[in-house]
């Protein structure tokens, strides 16, 4: 299927590894101009020759830039072109019991994961709607409505950027722009990988193991009982970013395996 996303141009935080990976993969192989990002030079740049060899378009290149500082988010931002796909997804997270969750750790949560996204809108939404058209996604979770006890700090980031993703999409009204959210469940990313590799080595059981484990006992209302993969993320995000999707808007869309109980 042509998604009409050729010659679009994309911006994804967050973008060297994981989901925003697959989404740059994604969106290269659909013909989209792709700007990723990561917080080093060297990490951006290694991705962005891995993407080239991958997909066979060299239609992507990179900035650095670290969303836990204000500067070098304003360098990056000072430094985009007119952007036509804004995909929100830089994020961080840490399973952390609650009473040992301090000050610095919310602001830090709130900085990176709820700010990031604010500040690109900021910028990059005005225009959208002096051309039009524009697509803005936040990458979202399930855990803004499925709270984990694990680390409430993270969840409470994920249902703020759903507030900020219908915020701008009543602004939106009667445009071709659409903001809406993605709420992957878990997802077999790299940081989630290492985090059940190392749950393995500590309980001197397998990966299989500790993967039926979670979902038995810490996500039981999964449907499909298992991670995610990368691309089942992608291949939602790159649809709803296209011009197919523009009866969409201001939208939560659940990509998480069915882990949410309820029908709507």
């Amino acid at each position: 299927m042509d998604l009409n996303l050729k010659n679009k141009t994309a911006f994804i935080s967050g973008s060297t590894a994981g989901i925003g990976y697959a989404i740059a993969e994604s969106f290269l192989k659909e013909g989209v101009n792709v700007i990723i990002n990561g917080r080093s030079k060297d990490t951006v740049d290694t991705a962005v020759e891995d993407l080239k060899k991958t997909t066979g378009s060299n239609s992507v290149s990179g900035i650095a830039a670290d969303f836990s500082k204000v500067d070098e988010v304003n360098d990056l931002i000072a430094a985009l072109p007119q952007i036509d796909i804004l995909i929100n997804n830089a994020g961080i997270f840490e399973p952390k019991s609650f009473e040992e969750i301090n000050d610095e750790d919310w602001f830090r949560f709130f900085e990176v994961n709820v700010m990031s996204g604010i500040r690109l809108s900021r910028h990059i939404f005005p225009k959208m709607l002096e051309n039009n058209w524009g697509r803005i996604i936040f990458i979202s979770s399930e855990s803004a409505v499925f709270i984990p006890d694990e680390m409430i700090h993270y969840g409470m980031t994920k249902t703020a950027q759903l507030g900020v993703s219908r915020g701008l999409a009543e602004l939106s009204k009667g445009t071709n722009v659409t903001v809406n959210s993605i709420l992957p469940g878990p997802t077999k990313s790299k940081g989630v990988g290492g985090f059940i590799e190392d749950l393995a080595k500590k309980g001197n059981i397998t990966i299989a193991e500790v993967e039926e484990d979670f979902f038995k006992n810490m996500r039981p209302t999964s449907l499909i009982q298992r991670f995610l993969d990368v691309s089942e993320i992608a291949n939602a995000v790159t649809y709803y970013s296209s011009p197919l999707a523009s009866g969409t808007n201001g939208a939560a869309i659940r990509v998480e395996g069915g882990l949410i109980r309820s029908i709507l």
